[in-house]
């Protein structure tokens, strides 16, 4: 299906707030809160699902909002993930919907498994179910992640079967059988290849299926071929996915060479892992290159465009002031 232009997903988020009477300071100020669901995941677990909406939302006042879906990093929780989005769903206003998630066989290391994505793509139907005054625009669904959360969000793009408006992955896995080979050598990492081994079912020699299964890379021509506007970020120094360069960089580079005209767009910074999606640094630029919030006020580190398009943050050292976000850092995307 055919994505909105960004100037008319700017324009459809301008009057949105326009029309609810929030203006850019009130915005800054709104406060948002948080309701949760119960639900059984593909294992038949009960698992908990997070619901962030601006606090004047709710039972009595609904009009359709965007929805994003945003799986959670490895070894935490749904909650847990809500500390990276504050109160931007009030800020926008949109939906946050953060799920437990739920592995093969680990609640909290679902890494990419399949059933974990099936979960994802019945987010918004169990959360009208659970709260059925809940009323989102189903042509402004957004998957956004950081981590093993960019992972999945990868994935679930890779299926196609939800519909999205835009996908934002902040230093995502894109080969598990690559974060296997680098475990034993990452600082705090070692322990994780005997998580994997229960998760997965052996090691990638032994199961390369699913090692396959869970990692983006393997996936790649579906994703640069979706249409679906995309945000991939990564870090030259990122100290739990060490090798960044050849992992997400060369992904995106692969999917420009599958797809050269897709709606993608490359930010290559110098932060340390999981930093940018927060928001006090970079996320709320995410989500006005998707115009899930105003521009007004929002700033991002001192760039470079390469001839790919590719935004290059320069490096903190240089002591360069943070400049104005503007459409131009949104490339295609």
């Amino acid at each position: 299906m055919r994505s909105p232009s960004p100037c008319s997903v700017l324009l459809a988020a301008a009057c949105l707030v326009a029309t609810l009477g929030v203006g850019a300071q009130a915005a800054t100020q709104a406060s948002a809160r948080t309701l949760t669901f119960s639900y059984r995941s593909h294992s038949g677990a009960l698992r908990t699902a997070y619901v962030v909406l601006p606090s004047w939302y709710g039972s009595r006042r609904h009009p359709p909002i965007p929805l994003v879906i945003s799986p959670h990093g490895r070894g935490v929780s749904g909650r847990y993930n809500l500390r990276f989005w504050g109160n931007l769903p009030a800020r926008g206003p949109f939906v946050l919907i953060s799920p437990d998630g739920q592995g093969r066989r680990l609640p909290f290391y679902s890494w990419g498994y399949r059933g974990q994505i099936d979960d994802l793509e019945r987010m918004p139907a169990l959360a009208r179910t659970a709260l059925p005054w809940l009323t989102f625009d189903p042509a402004r669904v957004y998957a956004i992640g950081d981590s093993m959360g960019g992972q999945e969000v990868l994935l679930l793009l890779a299926r196609r079967h939800l519909q999205l408006a835009g996908v934002a992955a902040f230093d995502p896995v894109t080969s598990m059988a690559a974060r296997y080979r680098k475990w034993p050598v990452t600082p705090g990492e070692e322990r994780l290849r005997a998580r994997a081994r229960v998760e997965f079912g052996g090691t990638p020699v032994e199961a390369p299926g699913a090692y396959a299964d869970r990692s983006p890379a393997a996936k790649l021509p579906a994703i640069a071929r979706s249409g679906v506007p995309l945000q991939i970020w990564w870090s030259h120094r990122d100290s739990v996915i060490t090798d960044q360069e050849q992992e997400t960089g060369a992904f995106s580079a692969r999917v420009r060479a599958v797809a050269p005209t897709a709606p993608m767009q490359e930010i290559v910074g110098f932060w340390e892992h999981a930093h940018e999606m927060h928001p006090g640094t970079q996320l709320p630029a995410a989500l006005a290159c998707f115009g899930l919030l105003s521009p007004n006020g929002i700033h991002v580190p001192a760039y470079a465009r390469g001839v790919d398009g590719t935004v290059r943050q320069a490096p903190p050292e240089r002591g360069l002031a943070a400049v104005p976000f503007s459409r131009r850092f949104c490339g295609r995307a």
